[in-house]
């Protein structure tokens, strides 16, 4: 395996493929290899789709763990071991569609104000923003703020894809504040040590610790902020293209989850129930 698997890195590395995509499809690859305890040149169609299906009938992981297996099992075969896909007849898990969590601006804004620290406060709002991912906010450097044109310049989009994003006079105003205390030099929100940003899990407790003490009972999580962002938006009258572009997805049909949680066009609809004038629950 250890051949192989130094090619495959080799070959990720050519494809640009992230530092994060890397490391996923290493481990994936591994548990593929632990679980029959063979190299995957013994290994062929059988033993991958058996492997897939072990992994959809325990139900310890995710559907989207599931594909994570699938994409980098496909990209051993096919871009590494030269092996054509199609031809094993592999079928991907369809992931269930679940409309995102959303929070009301107001719910937004009381949790920023449950945020204890400076520094953390500032990430969320700068999340919240721009509509970025986690990952997108904590490799932010202080040149990607631009407060002359109140844009946010993400380089380290998913697929390794650069885009603008909004940036709000709120934000930033935070931004400044916290620049004033804290000052850092390279990576904007940095951890311990400064030479990395910080770590993702320690952001998702702060955040939780603030939903908590906001009295916000909704299985939020940091990516909430992202769906809120997208939501306030489209409801606020900003097209479905341009929240693409600002989010930084591929397909307009990512996008389009968000018409399915908007209260746009909902608000002027009444329930049939509210005709039912002068009845006490009671009555019933």
């Amino acid at each position: 395996m250890g051949k192989l698997q130094d090619q495959m890195q080799m070959v990720m590395e050519l494809k640009g493929l992230s530092p994060r995509t890397q490391k996923t499809y290493r481990a994936c690859v591994r548990h593929f290899v632990a679980h029959y305890g063979r190299s995957p040149v013994e290994l062929g169609r059988e033993e991958i789709r058996g492997f897939l299906h072990h992994l959809v009938s325990d139900g310890q992981v995710s559907a989207s763990a599931v594909n994570q297996h699938y994409s980098a099992l496909k990209f051993l075969y096919e871009t590494t071991m030269g092996q054509v896909w199609e031809g094993l007849q592999i079928p991907r898990t369809k992931r269930p569609k679940k409309l995102p969590v959303i929070m009301s601006q107001e719910e937004v804004r009381l949790l920023l104000s449950r945020v204890p620290t400076l520094k953390h406060r500032s990430l969320l709002a700068t999340i919240y923003s721009g509509g970025l991912r986690l990952n997108e906010a904590l490799h932010l450097r202080l040149e990607d703020i631009d407060s002359q044109r109140m844009l946010i310049r993400v380089r380290e989009g998913k697929g390794q894809k650069e885009r603008y994003t909004l940036l709000a006079h709120f934000a930033l105003g935070l931004l400044r504040e916290y620049w004033g205390y804290e000052r850092p030099t390279e990576w904007l929100f940095p951890g311990r040590p400064v030479e990395r940003p910080l770590s993702p899990s320690s952001v998702q407790r702060v955040f939780q610790r603030a939903l908590t003490q906001a009295g916000i009972a909704k299985p939020a999580c940091v990516h909430t902020l992202r769906h809120c962002f997208a939501t306030h938006l489209l409801e606020s009258g900003v097209d479905l293209y341009n929240i693409q572009k600002m989010l930084g997805h591929g397909h307009a049909s990512t996008t389009a989850i968000y018409l399915h949680v908007t209260r746009r066009g909902l608000a002027d609809l009444v329930s049939p129930m509210d005709h039912w004038e002068g009845l006490e629950p009671s009555a019933l």
